[in-house]
């Protein structure tokens, strides 16, 4: 099928040829009377230029007609104005440089258009149209796209794209580059979800269908992508609000020029260089090329109008929920009652859960699997909506959800704790009651803080959170990115007004990802969605769709939205400024036509240069090494065994805390303080010496890490101070009098790697997204 593609498409005309054939054909016939005039043979010349202004003006004619139809009145009846003056001073020469310029500016807004929506265009030509699925006897079918259902189990082949969103059924290496801008594969274990649209890198695998084929992310961007190349280049915004005084202004200098002088050629002399070609082709070459950029770096934007908007805007708005945050649950802590075992209790609830739908239950079985727990077969399992789960695992009756009863003084502790940090308590129990709790919460996105601070750098100035949860949870997260304001608990309804009543003060920007967030977004100057997480609903409406699951390409889109602009305004006004001065001496009589046409030429040149410079430039973010990402790769991952270390050390310090005079309490803390000089200590040490020097180009300078490695002094000075009180008791009990300082020093440490961790993963691990994303996820 691929063979009889490209022979189709060689046979074919190349879309360069057809967008370049007028302008060459018309560069070729003025040449041609150039030579006759030269050659003496001056009325066949003037007979071609003639010609050329002909071929130009027709159509030129026909749609400055249709414009005005649909009651637009742009800048391109100055073009034809100076075609028709041309020809009737008879003045072809200079008519002919006029068609030669317009030809230009068409060839060039079709080449900018062209080259903008290739990306667009990309993900049009590799979108799946069926899929391998499995057939009840176990065979294979290839069946159409549109046949495959929620819940069939499907084969991907080795460089076959996935079809539809779902869920690995063994381990799989996807390129996800086009869909997300990230060269690496990328690798995800069995049970993990994959959006539709990536392609297998690596051996086939069995892929669980999670939604159909028109609900699915990929469908998604198609469509985007399919009303985006069907538009033209865009440059009403800002070209005429150029126009609306460039035009009048024109059109009454060439009317005084030949009132006051009643020579008419001096008024077809200030239309010559007033041909606005600033406005005709810059501006659409900057913003289309901002269109492209943006396309690359994984934000679909749906027309130039809304990109312009959006290097505009002062004003965001944010849902919290899978835009701020991860947008599903993760395993935090899991507290376990009086001499439980922590990973036990852990296991039951996954292996439990299993089988549930639910979205905790998923939350549950990936942190078990993550951390290598043996899950078992659950058997006579059953599930009460809104209480819980309820199983048997190893022949143990075992309950997730709820607590019933009085809880135990452990439980009210744990549930306490829960509350103030914003967590959800599920409890596991079992037939003499409660195991044990498992504290989840929805994290804060790695790169969510860094993101904040590179859109105020962009210019936003007024950023606010808005959501529907609870006051304190939304307090906690806006507190954590760094926002201005929060609304919490807000309706859909009472989003929309909000984003409303920021619209009246300035141009706003709502980015959210459910389907609650669609009216917001389509109320907002211009809507965002995050399209990575299949929100179909909120992609529909929106202006732009951030086709990867990052935040920090918001502030890509941001600043290059902007610096697009910047360049487009720059040229239309430097272009502009220079046809003004040209008008003003061909109006006193100074410039003839054709001298005038070769200078407005001149001048296209250099805008149409100035403008090509929005294809680069204007990104703050510096790009991060393949050998420094895989210092993040490796060290984020080592962040899971700290975090272990973590939990064990909060254990000690709170047996320490309530019974120091437990005969466990020297053993278990040598056995956390062995722990913390054996994986801990090593894991700080080797960041200092490898990973924080190559980050110092990323970051800037070596001054960035400083204040880490501050942090790392700090660790190692409180796991030797607590060495230094275990060395005094190498047999027997701790002291009462000892016990503040020690606990001093547990808590302590425990809130230092705690906030190091999290500095880093927010600072450092977030320039290597996927690496980050997966040690906030530990």
């Amino acid at each position: 099928m691929r063979r009889r593609q490209r022979g189709a498409s060689d046979a074919a005309p190349r879309p360069g040829v057809v967008e370049w054939a007028p302008l060459t054909l018309l560069t070729l016939a003025v040449l041609v009377g150039a030579g006759l005039w030269f050659a003496g043979l001056h009325g066949a010349a003037q007979l071609v230029w003639a010609a050329v202004t002909l071929v130009a003006l027709v159509p030129a004619v026909w749609t400055t007609l249709r414009q005005l139809w649909r009651r637009q009145f742009g800048v391109d009846v100055i073009a034809v104005l100076a075609l028709v003056g041309a020809l009737l001073v008879r003045e072809y020469l200079a008519g002919a440089v006029i068609a030669v310029m317009v030809a230009t500016g068409q060839a060039l807004e079709n080449y900018a258009q062209r080259r903008a929506t290739r990306d667009l265009r990309a993900l049009l030509e590799r979108a799946p149209r069926q899929a391998r699925r499995r057939t009840p006897d176990g065979g294979i079918e290839v069946v159409p796209l549109d046949r495959v259902a929620v819940g069939d189990r499907l084969v991907v082949g080795p460089g076959d794209v996935v079809p539809v969103d779902g869920t690995v059924e063994e381990a799989a290496t996807l390129d996800e580059s086009v869909v997300t801008g990230e060269s690496q594969l990328v690798s995800r274990a069995a049970g993990e979800q994959v959006a539709s649209g990536v392609v297998n890198a690596g051996a086939g695998f069995g892929l669980r269908a999670r939604k159909n084929a028109a609900e699915s992310t990929y469908a998604g961007i198609v469509r985007l992508a399919e009303e985006a190349t069907a538009r033209k280049a865009p440059m009403v915004r800002l070209a005429d609000r150029y126009a609306a005084a460039f035009v009048p202004f024109t059109l009454l200098l060439a009317g005084a020029a030949w009132l006051v002088t009643g020579q008419f050629i001096r008024a077809v002399a200030v239309l010559v260089v007033a041909t606005p070609c600033p406005l005709l082709l810059a501006t659409p070459i900057a913003i289309v090329s901002g269109l492209s950029r943006v396309a690359r770096r994984g934000v679909l934007v749906r027309d130039g109008g809304s990109l312009e908007l959006l290097g505009r805007a002062r004003t965001l708005l944010m849902d919290k929920t899978g835009t701020l945050t991860a947008g599903r649950p993760r395993a935090a802590e899991t507290v376990v009652a009086p001499g439980g075992d922590r990973d036990e209790v852990l296991r039951l609830a996954a292996s439990v859960e299993q089988l549930s739908p639910h979205v905790l239950a998923a939350a549950l079985v990936r942190q078990a699997r993550a951390q290598g727990l043996p899950l078992a077969e659950p058997t006579d399992v059953t599930e009460e909506p809104g209480r819980g789960v309820t199983g048997r695992v190893d022949g143990r009756l075992v309950r997730v959800g709820q607590l019933p009863g009085e809880p135990p003084e452990w439980a009210h502790r744990a549930r306490e704790r829960a509350e103030l940090a914003g967590r959800s308590t599920v409890w596991v129990s079992d037939d003499r009651g409660p195991l044990g709790a498992i504290l989840l919460e929805d994290p804060v996105r790695p790169d969510a803080r860094r993101t904040v601070r590179r859109l105020r750098e962009a210019g936003l100035s007024r950023l606010v959170m808005v959501t529907g949860d609870r006051p304190r949870t939304a307090r906690q997260v806006a507190q954590t990115v760094g926002v201005d304001d929060v609304w919490a608990q807000c309706s859909p309804r009472e989003k929309v007004d909000r984003v409303r009543e920021e619209s009246g003060r300035a141009v706003t920007v709502m980015v959210g990802d459910g389907v609650n967030d669609a009216p917001a977004l389509a109320a907002a100057h211009v809507g965002v969605a995050m399209g990575a997480t299949g929100a179909t609903a909120s992609a529909d409406v929106a202006d732009a769709v951030l086709t990867v699951d990052r935040l920090d390409r918001l502030a890509d889109a941001v600043e290059i939205a902007r610096y697009a602009r910047r360049i487009a305004v720059q040229s239309a006004s430097v272009g502009m400024g220079l046809a003004v001065v040209a008008m003003v001496v061909a109006a006193a009589g100074g410039l003839p036509p054709v001298a005038g046409a070769f200078l407005q030429e001149g001048i296209d040149v250099l805008v149409i240069l100035n403008a090509l410079r929005a294809l680069g430039g204007g990104l703050r973010r510096r790009d991060v090494p393949p050998e420094t990402r895989a210092l993040l790769d490796r060290y984020a991952g080592e962040h899971g065994g700290v975090r272990d270390v973590l939990d064990r050390l909060r254990d000690i310090a709170d047996l320490v805390a309530t019974r120091p005079e437990a005969v466990e309490c020297v053993p278990a803390l040598r056995d956390v303080h062995r722990r913390l000089v054996d994986e801990v200590l090593p894991h700080e040490a080797a960041e200092e010496r490898q990973l924080y020097p190559a980050l110092a180009g990323p970051l800037g300078s070596d001054e960035a890490t400083s204040t880490m490695s501050r942090g790392h002094v700090e660790i190692s000075r409180l796991v030797d101070r607590i060495g230094g009180h275990l060395a005094q008791h190498p047999e027997g009990r701790l002291r009462r009098d000892e016990v503040p300082d020690l606990l001093a020093a547990l808590y302590g440490l425990d809130a230092v790697l705690r906030l190091h961790l999290a500095q880093e993963e927010e600072d450092y691990f977030s320039l290597n997204p996927e690496e980050g994303q997966a040690a906030s996820g530990r």
